[in-house]
């Protein structure tokens, strides 16, 4: 079985002749993984996420999804539903008058009527529940209940992978509780990008650290 995230040799530069931030990254990321990413301010974390979901285009290398490799912006749309991105601007995320319209979005997107849409977005609301939060704005959350919001709109998509950009930006020790619970009571496997360590200690069942262009696992201290 191909892995369901695949990178090989990945290079990024944001323009000809300009340093390289990635320097021909590797990753396999199997089903069940949920793996951490770390590294400093500025190395390349969010842009490897962009580059993931075709929001950039690579200098070199490729990108391979379920088997499938990324190359034209046809492949990445086919893929970027079954990539749930939660970005780390919340509010990025969550545009309309209602968090139950923000969740019922994606799913109208994909073709869903209006009513199959709501009733899904009611569904996805509740399972992580935050039903209550359907008829609010987004903009009048607390940040824990944004995040969750963003989650709701991502998950509803259905994704078999999750791509968390700094999911606990904002978050009160309470509010990153009630994420870990909700993350570690998915099953979904994810990429998280984080600076947040004991966040990615909980959730986590892989560690990689993005440093000098390259991704290397971080071993478990004895």
């Amino acid at each position: 079985m191909s892995p369901l995230l695949e990178i090989v040799a990945l290079r990024f530069a944001h323009a000809p002749g300009a340093p390289e931030i990635l320097r021909g990254v590797e990753l396999c990321l199997e089903p069940g993984d949920r793996l951490g990413l770390s590294g400093h301010i500025g190395c390349g974390k969010s842009t490897l996420l962009h580059l993931i979901t075709g929001l950039l285009p690579p200098s070199a290398g490729e990108i391979r999804f379920a088997g499938k490799p990324l190359r034209t912006e046809n492949d990445f749309r086919a893929a970027r539903p079954c990539m749930g991105y939660l970005l780390q601007r919340t509010e990025d995320q969550l545009f309309c008058p209602t968090v139950l319209e923000d969740v019922a979005f994606g799913p109208i997107n994909l073709g869903l009527s209006r009513s199959e849409a709501r009733k899904r977005a009611e569904e996805t609301l509740e399972s992580l529940g935050i039903g209550r939060l359907a008829g609010r704005s987004g903009c009048n959350l607390s940040g824990g209940e944004q995040k969750l919001a963003a989650l709701a709109a991502v998950l509803s998509m259905r994704p078999k992978l999750l791509l968390l950009d700094e999911p606990t930006n904002d978050l009160d020790p309470v509010a990153a509780t009630l994420l870990v619970d909700t993350l570690n009571g998915l099953g979904l496997p994810f990429l998280a990008v984080s600076h947040d360590a004991t966040f990615l200690g909980r959730v986590c069942t892989g560690m990689l650290r993005l440093e000098n262009g390259l991704l290397r696992p971080v071993e478990e201290q004895p």
